[in-house]
C-alpha cells in the first residue's frame, strides 16, 4: 500500500507533501473530509507497533480534555483517533511495509528516502 493520511488545512502537511513529492501511485486521504476507518487505523497500528505512536499529544482537544493526567490504554488511543481526526499525528505516510508518522525532520527525510530511493 502507498498512502498518505494528511490534513488539507494544515500548512505543515502541505509543506511536507510538496517536499516529499510522492509519485502518483500514492493515494492521498484528507482525514478531515474522509474520516479514518477502523480497518485503516488497525493497519497503521500493525505497521507502527502501537496506537500511542499514532496519537498526537499536541492536539488542542488533548489539552482541553486534560488527557495528560489520565492513564490512557492502547484501546483509548485507538478510540480517540477514530473519534476525532485531530488526534492522529500527521502526516502518516505508508510506503508498502514502512510507516512514517508525524512531521519530525528525520521522519520526513526517511519517508522521502524510502519513496525516492
Amino acid at each position: 500500500m502507498k498512502k498518505i493520511y494528511y490534513l488539507s488545512t494544515c500548512d505543515t502537511c502541505k509543506r511536507i507533501l510538496n517536499e516529499i513529492d510522492a509519485p502518483a501511485e500514492f493515494e492521498l486521504q484528507d482525514i478531515k473530509t474522509d474520516a479514518i476507518t477502523t480497518a485503516q487505523i488497525e493497519e497503521m497500528q500493525k505497521l507502527s507497533g502501537s496506537y500511542e505512536s499514532l496519537f498526537s499529544k499536541r492536539a488542542r482537544l488533548y489539552k482541553e480534555r486534560d488527557l495528560k493526567n489520565k492513564n490512557l490504554s492502547e484501546e483509548d488511543y485507538k478510540a480517540l483517533i477514530l473519534e476525532h481526526y485531530t488526534f492522529l499525528k500527521r502526516p502518516v505516510i505508508i510506503n508498502d511495509n514502512e510507516i512514517f508518522i508525524g512531521n519530525a525532520k528525520k521522519n520526513v527525510a526517511a519517508a522521502k528516502e524510502s519513496i525516492h530511493g
